[in-house]
C-alpha cells in the first residue's frame, strides 16, 4: 500500500487548511478498513512531532495538545481517504504534514506506524 498526502499549501494566520491522506495498492483498501491513521508533521530544524490518529472506525480520535480544538481528523469509512482540518491555523504550525497507518486498529502518539506519505508542506504566515 502507498498513501500519498496532499492539500497544503500558503495560508494566513487565523485560516483553514483541509489536507487528505489517500491509500493505494493492493491492499490500501485492508489498510483503510481495518488499521488507525495517524497524521505528523515536521517543522525545519525539528524532530516529527505528532498531531493525531483516528481509529480504525472513524469513532475515535486523539490530538496532541497543540493542537486540540482547532484540528479534527476524519476519515471515510469504507474507503481509503483521511483528512485532517486545521482551523485557526497559527505560524507555529508551518511543518510538512504526513499520514501514516498505525499497524493496529487503534493507535495513539506512542503507537507503532508505517507505510508513511511523503508529506505535504503547509505554511502558515502571520
Amino acid at each position: 500500500v502507498q498513501l500519498q498526502a496532499s492539500g497544503g499549501g500558503l495560508v494566513q494566520a487565523g485560516g483553514s487548511l483541509r489536507l487528505s491522506c489517500v491509500g493505494s495498492g493492493r491492499t490500501s483498501g485492508r489498510i483503510f478498513s481495518n488499521n488507525a491513521l495517524g497524521w505528523f508533521r515536521q517543522a525545519p530544524a525539528k524532530e516529527r512531532e505528532f498531531v493525531g490518529t483516528i481509529d480504525w472506525r472513524g469513532s475515535t480520535t486523539y490530538y496532541s495538545d497543540s493542537v486540540k480544538g482547532r484540528f479534527t481528523i476524519s476519515r471515510d469509512r469504507g474507503g481509503s481517504r483521511a483528512y485532517l482540518q486545521m482551523n485557526s491555523l497559527k505560524p507555529e504550525d508551518t511543518a510538512v504534514y504526513t499520514c501514516a497507518a498505525a499497524k493496529g486498529p487503534v493507535a495513539g502518539p506512542t503507537s507503532n506506524f508505517d507505510h508513511w506519505a511523503r508529506g505535504t508542506q503547509v505554511t502558515v504566515s502571520s
